[in-house]
């Protein structure tokens, strides 16, 4: 399976990464709203640079989970686990209910509030680039090697290895090893990543296990709340018919005669 190990001692915010996603996805300018976010993601930028402390920068996009709330989260399968690794998504098949914006712990898909027929957004790994036998553009860019792409094994062990080799300078935790069950981009880092999402208190358990039952019965309450609305509608249109009904019977109103003045 592909991953992505990110070296936040390495990075320097130079976010060549980010004009590469840019380009390779042809996304066009940011709008002045979204530059105001956080986070600085976006439905025109998949992948941004956060300073996680000051004079430190880290890479945030989709982790892609090994088992994403996200597509546990939507009801019609437009989002799902490749085999090669990246959680991927199909415009058409979604029905824009945005659960998997809810149900992700990190935050990451975004919505096209700024177009008329909008859709998710988010990282995919370049999956196309990866099928035909490239790395993902952001990793291609970065001239630090503070991204590498390969085997998710092999990066683990890297990521070991830098640590043992450094232990006062890297945090001695590989993000995303085990947390929230595991995920496909990596971080090593010298400083906490909580500005990424990454607290203590986020487990290693995978959140599909949470997200499931609750949108499990999603179908059930949708179906109730339609029914129940469509029950109201046919009640106003019925009031309002049978009051057109009624000013019928009674007649036009007479129309007010202007007083004549003698």
């Amino acid at each position: 399976m592909k991953a992505i190990l990110c070296d936040v001692a390495r990075c320097t915010g130079c976010e060549k990464c980010v004009q590469a996603c840019v380009e390779a996805n042809r996304l066009g300018r940011e709008l002045p709203a979204a530059r105001a976010h956080p986070d600085r993601l976006s439905s025109r930028r998949l992948v941004s640079l956060v300073e996680v402390a000051p004079g430190a920068h880290a890479r945030k996009s989709c982790l892609h989970c090994l088992e994403p709330a996200c597509a546990d989260a939507c009801l019609v399968g437009a989002i799902r686990k490749s085999p090669e690794g990246p959680v991927i998504y199909d415009a058409d098949k979604c029905i824009g209910c945005r659960y998997c914006m809810l149900a992700c712990p990190f935050g990451i898909p975004r919505y096209e509030w700024d177009r008329t027929l909008p859709f998710v957004v988010k990282c995919t790994m370049c999956v196309d680039r990866l099928r035909d036998g490239k790395r993902p553009a952001c990793v291609e860019a970065c001239p630090y090697d503070a991204l590498l792409f390969g085997e998710r094994d092999a990066l683990l062990a890297e990521a070991h290895r830098r640590i043992d080799a450094a232990p006062d300078t890297y945090v001695p935790h590989v993000y995303g090893e085990h947390d929230v069950g595991g995920t496909c981009v990596l971080y090593v880092s010298h400083v906490p990543l909580d500005a990424l999402g990454w607290p203590d208190a986020i487990g290693n358990e995978p959140l599909s296990a949470f997200t499931w039952p609750v949108m499990s019965k999603t179908p059930v309450l949708a179906l109730t709340v339609c029914g129940g609305l469509s029950a109201l509608t046919w009640i106003v249109q019925r009031r309002n018919k049978l009051a057109r009904e009624r000013a019928m019977d009674d007649g036009p109103l007479d129309e007010p005669q202007d007083e004549v003045q003698e």
